[in-house]
């Protein structure tokens, strides 16, 4: 049996996943589909995905599903010889720097193809008010520039950044509760999981007289309509420049992915 190694819980993971095992439980002498063709030259798929347990209901992909970490680059190379991994597909979220750090570090180590499935980051439209920046502690320091009452919307990973801003509102979206001694004082906490409309961020926006957006470049349509509404209301934008990353062969889409997992265990 050829096992694939998938990380990450974003959305590109769990199509990836979805495809190869939809491809693996096609039934004999049902039609296959023109793009699972090429899938009948490996004999089974095992699908693994693996996430990092920091989401407290994630959104779980088909097949077998691994939860937390592998400690560190020597451990997960272990790992891989153990279960027999043939190839893996790092599809993390896009600033999951330490994840795949060790993914290529291991799979190197363990003699394995590593492929890198990442989304486009956005494009900044002629319209944007935006101002790129390359840390968090880099877009709390610019903020008294822009604006007061704050649209934060960076995860719960890295809020410390904001806790010295004085003489700012922050509305922080998560989804997850962050740790209290991570929050700025003056803040109203937003618990919601995306996709979201223009719509309702414009509504957030005037309800909370919302004057600057940080946002991390995490690209994709799930997250993307706070820049449509920042564009309509005429708000500055903060963005964080995505982390650099281990040179490796790179798609940006699951069906991409899967004909590269199919060419590599066939």
């Amino acid at each position: 049996m050829s096992t694939v190694l998938i990380l990450g819980g974003t959305g590109e993971a769990r199509d990836l996943a979805a495809l190869l095992a939809a491809v693996d439980r096609q039934p004999h002498g049902v039609p296959v589909p023109p793009a699972a063709l090429e899938r009948r030259e490996v004999a089974e798929l095992r699908v693994v995905s693996s996430l990092a347990g920091r989401v407290a209901r994630p959104r779980l992909p088909v097949g077998e599903v691994r939860i937390g970490g592998f400690g560190g680059p020597e451990r997960m190379a272990s790992w891989l010889r153990a279960e027999g991994v043939g190839c893996v597909v790092d599809a993390t979220h896009p600033f999951a720097e330490r994840i795949s750090a060790s993914a290529a570090l291991a799979t190197a180590a363990a003699g394995i193809p590593l492929l890198r499935l990442q989304r486009p980051g956005w494009e900044q439209d002629l319209d944007d008010v935006w101002h790129w920046v390359d840390s968090l502690p880099e877009a709390a320091s610019l903020l008294p520039e822009l604006g007061r009452r704050v649209f934060l919307t960076t995860g719960r990973q890295g809020l410390r950044a904001f806790t010295a801003v004085d003489d700012a509102h922050f509305l922080i979206r998560c989804v997850d509760p962050p740790e209290p001694a991570d929050l700025p004082a003056d803040h109203e906490l937003l618990l919601a999981r995306g996709p979201y409309t223009v719509e309702g961020e414009l509504a957030l926006i005037d309800r909370h007289r919302l004057d600057v957006i940080v946002t991390k470049d995490s690209g994709g349509r799930l997250t993307a309509a706070k820049l449509d509404a920042a564009r309509t209301r005429r708000l500055p934008v903060i963005v964080v420049r995505r982390p650099g990353r281990p040179q490796l062969p790179e798609v940006a889409t699951a069906t991409d992915a899967a004909a590269w997992v199919r060419a590599r265990l066939r």
